[in-house]
């Protein structure tokens, strides 16, 4: 099983650009770029809490598991 984040699926519906997610999330562009990306092998708890209070949404809304 491999763990992908739908992070741009969530952007997409609530209308919120990298930019604006970045900066109220306080990481860089290039850090959220890899987390939309999928090229991260872990992410802070806090970052991810920090996303979903911005996005209003759950972590299980920003994580799937899909077979490899």
């Amino acid at each position: 099983m491999k763990v992908i984040i739908t992070l741009n699926d969530i952007m997409a519906k609530k209308k919120i650009s990298l930019i604006e997610l970045a900066e109220n999330v306080d990481i860089t562009n290039v850090e959220l770029f890899a987390l939309i990306d999928n090229r991260v092998e872990s992410i802070d708890l806090t970052t991810l809490a920090a996303i979903c209070k911005k996005l209003d949404c759950q972590p299980g809304d920003l994580l799937k598991c899909i077979s490899r």
